[in-house]
């Protein structure tokens, strides 16, 4: 078999990166001057990471990318971060009991970080035990993968972003990718500013909270880490209940941001040009509006009647008027469905219907071009319509009824696409289940079905929590270490779309 794929050419850019991805460190190098905590495992992780970048940029000075080494260079790029990203994990835990000396749950956590899952596979005591520049390269990582590694890259990488739209099609999260200026790397620069911004705006509501005395314990610090994973609907947070740790205050500003992260970026854009009607007129966004808004009302009414243990109140007429069931019902919906992972209470205890609709929010997923995980909600919108059309033609089969989405007719390719992604998603998801039982009972750990169910689409979906032993303040360390490394494979397939990672394992990928 003679190899087509200029592989030497994709791990050079790799290298590159890595190269660029070590500037990064220089974050938690500066938490770590300023708490005087892990300032040498910091230090020690960047040098490694620029020297291993250099050493691959050797392997070919002058890379020729094509769209089959595009591909390759995007799914390597993952898989690369990911691994660099463990280092300071292992550095900081070795020689202690920190549940991260461990290679395989280094790895575990930095993939989770990387590609915005949020699940993890440390506990409170252990959240506890690691320093603040640690904690913060956790949720950083979250930050980055967000808006896409590459889609950085590309906005500051000349070399990338020549061939950017075939990076940006592999790395992407949703079925399509949209330009919003002639030139790719400008998009993508536009796209991180955006996502930038409204980073921004969220940390400084953050920490107005804490200076007007509604959020005690959201510090700046606090603000900067929860403004690092919120935006990438990441659900990382140094805090061992998550969100749940914080006044009502918070949880309602949080709220709309995760919202936002779920929301295709490309139309906040044509808001600053002056173009709103685009925002309220996308299908897709009044689609994911809709899911959320019914979910939300279903699981409140069920909290309202009881679902779930005390939820606390703010008191008076709010109490009375069921605040606190709208709030967390709400919370829960918008941060399951797409794809973020915050909690504010322990859904794992709530009544197995509401558990039951949680679960099904988390196979809808966020919108495409946003930061949110899952199917995607343009795809299911493609799949109902391609479903009434199949019942339609089966009562008139000489009718011709093309499937439009906002007005456009949808390209037939385009739908065999969709329908392809899905069936194949849904059929690793249900393998995934069942090898995650057997593996999970080789070592003794009992797993119910939504365990194990939530356990598969929350890695794949990169949702992050699960029910049971998995649930938003519990920890995926029970677990042998070979379901984690599947959860690290479903994890990094997820973010990259299943389809460009799978694809590098097919014969034809690399044949000429």
């Amino acid at each position: 078999m003679t190899i087509r794929v200029d592989w030497r050419a994709s791990l050079a850019l790799t290298g590159t990166v890595l190269k660029y991805l070590a500037l990064t460190l220089l974050v938690p190098v500066g938490v770590a001057l300023i708490y005087r905590e892990d300032i040498l495992v910091f230090v020690a992780t960047l040098a490694l990471t620029v020297a291993l970048g250099y050493l691959l940029e050797r392997l070919d000075p002058d890379p020729d990318l094509q769209p089959r080494e595009a591909m390759l260079l995007v799914a390597l790029s993952w898989l690369a971060v990911a691994v660099v990203g463990a280092i300071p994990y292992v550095l900081a835990g070795y020689g202690t009991e920190s549940t991260l000396a461990q290679p395989e749950n280094a790895l575990f956590e930095s993939m989770s970080g990387f590609t915005t899952t949020g699940a993890t596979v440390m506990g409170e005591i252990s959240l506890d035990r690691h320093s603040h520049a640690l904690l913060m390269w956790r949720q950083l990582t979250q930050w980055l993968g967000g808006m896409g590694i590459i889609v950085l890259m590309i906005a500051i990488l000349p070399e990338l972003a020549v061939n950017g739209a075939q990076l940006i099609r592999a790395e992407a999260p949703g079925p399509e990718l949209q330009k919003l200026t002639p030139k790719i790397a400008e998009t993508a620069r536009i796209l991180w500013l955006v996502y930038f911004g409204f980073t921004v705006v969220y940390i400084g509501l953050l920490y107005a909270l804490h200076l007007a005395g509604l959020a005690d314990n959201m510090t700046f610090y606090n603000a900067v880490a929860h403004g690092f994973t919120t935006l990438p609907t990441g659900g990382f947070s140094p805090e061992a209940d998550s969100i749940a740790a914080f006044s009502a205050a918070v949880q309602w500003v949080v709220i709309p941001f995760m919202v936002i992260a779920g929301t295709n970026f490309a139309l906040f854009w044509y808001v600053l040009r002056g173009e709103p009607r685009r925002f309220f007129e996308n299908t897709e966004l009044r689609a994911y509006a809709g899911s959320m808004a019914v979910l939300a009302a279903l699981v409140g009414a069920l909290l309202y009647r009881g679902a779930a243990p005390p939820l606390g109140d703010l008191g008076g007429t709010t109490a009375a008027l069921g605040e606190p069931s709208i709030r967390h019902g709400l919370f829960q919906i918008v941060s399951l469905l797409n794809s973020t992972g915050y909690a504010t209470s322990d859904f794992a205890e709530w009544s197995p219907t509401a558990q039951l609709v949680l679960l099904f929010a988390m196979f809808i997923g966020g919108s495409a071009g946003s930061t949110g995980g899952g199917i995607k909600v343009i795809r299911w919108l493609v799949v109902l319509k391609f479903a009434r059309r199949e019942l339609f033609t089966a009562a008139h089969p000489e009718a011709v009824k093309p499937i439009r989405l906002g007005g456009a007719v949808i390209d037939e390719d385009a739908i065999r696409a969709v329908l392809g992604f899905s069936l194949l998603y849904l059929l690793i998801f249900g393998v995934s289940t069942v090898v995650i039982v057997i593996d999970s009972a080789r070592v003794g750990l009992a797993l119910s079905p939504i365990e194990a169910i939530s356990a598969s689409i929350a890695t794949l979906g990169n949702i992050g929590p699960g029910f049971g032993k998995l649930g938003p303040f519990g920890s995926y360390l029970a677990f042998p270490w070979t379901s984690k490394l599947l959860m690290v494979f479903l994890m990094w397939i997820g973010r990259l779309e299943v389809i460009p990672a799978l694809v590098l394992f097919t014969g034809a990928f690399w044949k000429r």
